[in-house]
């Protein structure tokens, strides 16, 4: 019988090469283009179509570098995904990187860290669609909904209606069969981005030097506060690593697919953010909805470009949303093979080769959470959670490295073991700076969830059998 240490860091074996095409109850459909338009699907959305509105009142113009500090952490951390995604290709993202490097425990802690970032992130960029949906209805039909259907009960309403409504329309179409739903995420992105550039063209028209007159009133905590909210934007770069029981040639498209995401997202928010605060005072960012379109209106002095824009709002919005709640359904799933979730999350619809029941589960709770939390509540446990998951991989790189130097590798992160620690020391920069209610929200849902493990996830532990029938086979 193992020590209660050896269960608690027990380390799953890494793949062997050829072996990640065993059966594994998914399908291999996603080739490298989809991968990467998972990534930018899953990243590009509310983060720049609604989050200015909530960064720009804390960091002001400065907001801009909030974004580069933003993406310049994710980037680090993008290339420690990127190395393990070609070492470790399975599904279940950076619990099963943790898994496989720091041990059970420590990937439980993980799991909790996805299972908040996915599910709270999927509930926040739902709430962010309803802003554009009224708007769009607006510019389109001259009626919107009533607030008491358009918001959480803390903002004035009842109920986030529009939010509820696109998380099921977006499970619907992860029921149909993961195909159809990278195709139709592809679609949405190139949509989404070609109304973004629109938006720059003519947000560029407006411009006026004078905004930036004051760069930084709140200095660097305003600006590492916007980086902090802004951070939550970035969890479509994990959402690549959850494919990979499900992506073609993994070990080289999977790292390929997480850079190329990380370099357009980048681009796009720092060009959006330049435009929008170049034809908009900072000051009229706070509490404006749908702001994208707003500041289109305002510059052309007509409605019509700000209904194209809302109209890429409301199809980027729904592509995150599509792609984070696979992300979500994903994670499960690898759990539930891992006998640290229940035997339903791995329950593979026998003609659509998709997860049903899981998919149904996570789409009920998630649609609760978006009817009726507000979305900086939900912005800031996202930013948390993902924060966490991106320091851990970082982590999980160097002890790789030292544990098995041997392993073949398609991608190796530059300048080690540089990136991997400035990726670690970001990710804490960020996090020192959230407000301490979030911080104290995150650190009791991990405990709770690691009691959780000790008392059941660590009895039903698939590796932990394994093991101990071999110490038994061996003892004979």
């Amino acid at each position: 019988m193992a020590t209660m240490k050896e269960q608690l860091f027990r380390v799953k074996p890494v793949p062997a090469r050829g072996t990640e095409d065993d059966e594994h109850g998914l399908k291999r459909s996603i080739g490298l283009f989809p991968l990467t338009m998972i990534g930018v699907g899953g990243t590009i959305g509310t983060g720049i179509f609604f989050i200015l509105s909530e960064a720009v009142p804390v960091a002001g113009p400065a907001v801009i570098w909030s974004f580069v500090i933003a993406a310049v952490v994710a980037g680090l951390s993008a290339l420690c995904y990127a190395e393990l995604a070609g070492s470790v290709p399975v599904s279940g993202s950076s619990y099963s990187y943790a898994y496989t490097t720091l041990g059970e425990l420590p990937a439980m802690g993980v799991a909790a860290c996805l299972l908040l970032e996915y599910g709270v992130s999927t509930a926040a960029v739902a709430v962010g669609w309803s802003q554009y949906v009224n708007q769009l209805l607006g510019n389109l039909f001259g009626f919107q909904l009533p607030e008491a259907l358009s918001y959480a009960p803390e903002e004035g309403g009842i109920v986030n209606l529009p939010a509820v409504i696109l998380i099921l329309l977006c499970a619907l179409l992860l029921i149909s069969g993961t195909s159809h739903s990278a195709i139709t995420n592809t679609i949405m992105v190139v949509i989404k981005i070609s109304v973004l550039i629109f938006f720059v063209a003519v947000g560029l028209t407006g411009w006026n030097a004078d905004h930036f007159a004051d760069f930084a009133p709140f200095g660097l905590s305003g600006v590492m506060t916007g980086a902090g909210i802004i951070f939550f934007s970035f969890v479509g770069l994990d959402a690549v690593a959850t494919a990979g029981d499900e992506a073609k040639n993994p070990r080289k498209n999977l790292p390929i697919a997480i850079i190329s995401a990380l370099v357009i997202v980048t681009v796009v928010y720092v060009l959006v953010a330049i435009a929008g605060l170049g034809a908009q005072e900072a000051e009229k960012f706070d509490g404006q909805s749908a702001g994208l379109s707003a500041i289109l209106e305002t510059i052309i002095g007509a409605s019509w470009p700000g209904t194209i824009v809302a109209i890429g709002a409301v199809i980027s919005i729904f592509s995150v949303t599509l792609v984070v709640l696979y992300g979500q359904t994903r994670i499960l799933f690898a759990m539930s093979k891992d006998g640290m979730a229940p035997k339903i999350f791995q329950t593979v619809h026998p003609r659509t080769m998709t997860p049903v029941p899981n998919t149904i589960i996570v789409a009920v709770v998630v649609a609760i959470l978006a009817g009726v939390l507000p979305i900086n509540f939900l912005a800031e446990m996202t930013s948390i959670g993902t924060l966490a998951a991106f320091l851990v991989v970082s982590i999980a790189v160097m002890v790789l490295r030292r544990r098995e130097p041997g392993l073949e590798r398609s991608f190796t992160v530059p300048f080690y073991p540089v990136i991997p620690i400035l990726s670690i020391i970001g990710c804490l920069w960020i996090i020192k700076d959230l407000r301490p209610i979030t911080i104290i929200v995150f650190a009791v849902w991990t405990a709770v969830f690691l009691v959780w493990y000790f008392f059941t996830g660590r009895k039903n532990s698939v590796l932990g059998k394994e093991l101990d029938t071999a110490a038994e086979v061996a003892a004979r």
